[in-house]
């Protein structure tokens, strides 16, 4: 069968299309942005790559259309599918139909921490060597790939609450039919498709109804949002993690490296791994006990955790020059900025923190966070803040008379220039946003390095 992929450079169209590929479909594909890493991961695949949206890309016509949800009424390639009456499905649609009917579906849903909490899930099933298939909205650094089918009944999703397409604007997540689901957390987030936070309580208890009664409800345990979530309706077991849950935590080292693991009160053994942040630790109590509903003891899981390398963009150290270090983080919600911000901040005690920050997603860009993001930085000694002419909110009034330790330029040059001048042996410099940001990483470990 040969698959269109409108949108196929995107973290979850490019997996559906190696998933597609790895099944022995022909696999082509449209986007406006054709650029590696994820172009070089497609093409070697063997899956051909057009650039823009013409109604030519579908000729000849190909079995059927997979449709992003970036794309929209009035794209050439969009009205040509529908002018020749092609057959068309969603991502979302695609991989249930194809890959996740007949599988165990492990899915990991909320605000944060999806991408994070499904590969360190993924990755405690593959040491416990269940060889679980995955779609994933990163690259874990444990695999070196977002997308794989494995060869076990297991395959870990990451649930995302954003719509499927232009035809379906219900949230992805309710197509997955998931056998265990994990609630990580949930907040007001997608202010361009949501209006409020009970909009995206009712997404959720879509998803909700979907798992069965002899599957497996892991929730947060201290979260109004989600309680008021499980209060329309649950009819499928559950367990609570996080203070006053069921699975706890009982730090060793304050920065979350180093903890114990309780059930009900009963310590089931020690993790000692990479990772930092009291979010990590509560992803970490989440997947214990997904994994364990799979059939991986506890034990194994707390072992297999030690080993995990963590995902590239989630706090990613992607350099050292004398002294200054450079991260990259995709933290682009107050919540994941302060979350971020505190585990660093335990990691490092009294060395400085450079904050390079983008407000670069839907939400950030009309403002809707604004009240919480300047509490968020709190953590962080300076703050560079990029606020192009089209941000479309005042970052300099936001921030007045935090003149001191916040700065706010408009081009990425100016943020390389300044930070590189002010940094210092010890600095950690923390880069945040959920795009490229022009590169701006390299550009200062390279400005660092022609410095010394």
């Amino acid at each position: 069968m040969h698959l269109h992929i409108l949108g196929i450079c995107g973290t979850f169209m490019g997996g559906i299309a190696l998933l597609a590929r790895a099944l022995g479909h022909t696999v082509t594909g449209s986007d406006a942005n054709v650029y590696p890493p994820m172009s070089t991961q497609l093409e070697s695949a063997g899956i051909r790559l057009l650039e823009g949206y013409d109604a030519a890309h579908l000729e000849p016509a190909p079995d059927v259309v997979v449709v992003g949800n970036a794309m929209r009424r009035g794209i050439p390639a969009v009205e040509a599918m529908l002018n020749q009456g092609l057959r068309y499905c969603s991502g979302p649609e695609w991989l249930k139909d194809n890959l996740l009917r007949d599988r165990w579906v492990l899915a990991v849903a909320g605000t944060h921490g999806k991408t994070t909490t499904a590969s360190m899930l993924a990755w405690v099933l593959e040491d416990a060597g269940l060889d679980p298939g995955f779609l994933i909205g990163g690259v874990p650094l444990d695999f070196g790939l977002s997308a794989r089918l494995g060869s076990s009944p297991f395959f870990v999703v990451e649930a995302d609450e954003y719509d499927t397409a232009f035809f379906d604007k219900r949230s992805k997540f309710v197509h997955y039919g998931p056998r265990t689901l994990i609630l990580n957390n949930l907040e007001f987030d997608h202010a361009d498709i949501f209006d409020d936070l009970a909009q995206i309580q009712r997404q959720f208890h879509h998803l909700v109804r979907t798992v069965p009664g002899s599957g497996l409800v892991v929730q947060l345990g201290d979260s109004a949002a989600l309680d008021a979530v499980i209060a329309m309706g649950c009819w499928t077991p559950r367990e609570t993690f996080g203070a006053g849950g069921d699975w706890t935590a009982e730090l060793i080292e304050p920065d979350g490296s180093h903890f114990h693991v309780r059930l009900d009160g009963d310590c089931l053994g020690t993790v000692q791994w990479g990772q930092t942040g009291l979010h990590n630790v509560q992803n970490a109590l989440a997947v214990l006990a997904a994994a364990r509903h799979a059939g991986v003891p506890a034990a194994v899981g707390i072992d297999a955790l030690g080993r995990f390398k963590g995902v590239k963009r989630r706090m990613e150290l992607r350099g050292e020059v004398n002294g200054v270090r450079v991260f990259d983080d995709f933290a682009h919600h107050p919540t994941a900025i302060a979350t971020t911000l505190q585990g660093l901040r335990r990691q490092v005690g009294e060395r400085r923190i450079l904050v390079v920050l983008e407000p670069r997603s839907n939400t950030m860009r009309l403002g809707v966070h604004n009240a919480e993001l300047v509490a968020s930085l709190n953590d962080a000694d300076r703050v560079y803040l990029h606020a192009p002419p089209d941000l479309g909110w005042d970052a300099g009034a936001l921030f007045a008379g935090q003149d001191e330790r916040v700065t706010v330029l408009n081009a990425v040059e100016a943020i390389v220039a300044q930070v590189v001048a002010e940094s210092r042996e010890g600095d950690q410099i923390l880069v945040m946003s959920n795009g490229g940001f022009g590169g701006i990483h390299q550009k200062l470990l390279d400005a660092l390095a022609a410095r010394s």
